[in-house]
């Protein structure tokens, strides 16, 4: 008995001693990657702003702030400018009504309303079907579709199939509305931004990001069809 209760304690010191040294090398692994891992993420984040709006020489991220969406959650708002002057805004927006469930994108506008360009940043939506949404919008060739240049200070942004002014995704009305739900709802910020409203109601942002948990056009959605025309 007693030779068995050495056995099972050297056991223990050893499994005890084995997690301490696993636990002490990956605290170690995490201090050494945290550093390119922000860095990573930061460019991430520089990069789709680039993409959305008009050429600027100012730090968007560093300027960054937050307005309350009215839904009891807030959307981050990046000014673009180029000297002393503004050129536009990109705004992070998202929707919990598409077919997948939340789907998250950011959204350019220049000083003049209009939409100068969008990027997904995280979807679950069916391959082949919402999954389009990513270039969807974008298409110059098909005005019905795409939203580009628009000015949405004189028009919100619907699918035809509601009586608005967006040719929705083929068989993919959910997508299509939660897309456009999101635009509208960044436009809206945008807005408030330029009403001043930044000024009593944002408040700094400190996530200013792309949470490090997104994948870029995630798309989780593996099974199972995608009715979106209902």
């Amino acid at each position: 008995m007693a030779k068995l209760k050495s056995t099972f304690k050297n056991m223990f010191l050893s499994l005890f001693t084995i997690c301490f040294v696993v636990a002490v090398l990956l605290a170690q692994v995490n201090k050494i990657t945290a550093k390119p891992i922000a860095e990573a993420k930061a460019k991430k984040l520089e990069n789709a702003i680039r993409e959305v709006v008009p050429p600027f020489d100012n730090d968007p991220v560093a300027e960054a702030y937050k307005i309350p969406d009215g839904a009891g959650d807030s959307l981050t708002v990046y000014p673009a400018k180029k000297g002393d002057e503004w050129v536009g805004f990109a705004v992070t927006s998202y929707s919990n009504n598409a077919f997948g469930g939340n789907i998250q994108i950011i959204v350019g506008f220049d000083k003049d309303n209009r939409i100068v360009n969008y990027s997904v940043l995280s979807h679950a939506e069916t391959p082949g079907l919402g999954a389009k949404v990513v270039q969807w919008f974008k298409d110059t060739s098909k005005p019905g579709q795409c939203i580009i240049g628009r000015d949405l200070s004189k028009e919100k942004l619907s699918v035809t199939k509601d009586g608005g002014n967006v040719d929705a995704i083929t068989a993919s009305t959910i997508t299509s509305r939660a897309f456009l739900e999101a635009v509208n709802k960044a436009y809206a910020a945008y807005a408030n931004a330029l009403a001043g409203d930044a000024a009593s109601g944002a408040t700094a942002a400190t996530d200013k990001s792309i949470d490090s948990n997104t994948t870029i056009n995630k798309n989780d959605k593996t099974t199972g069809g995608e009715d979106h025309a209902q």
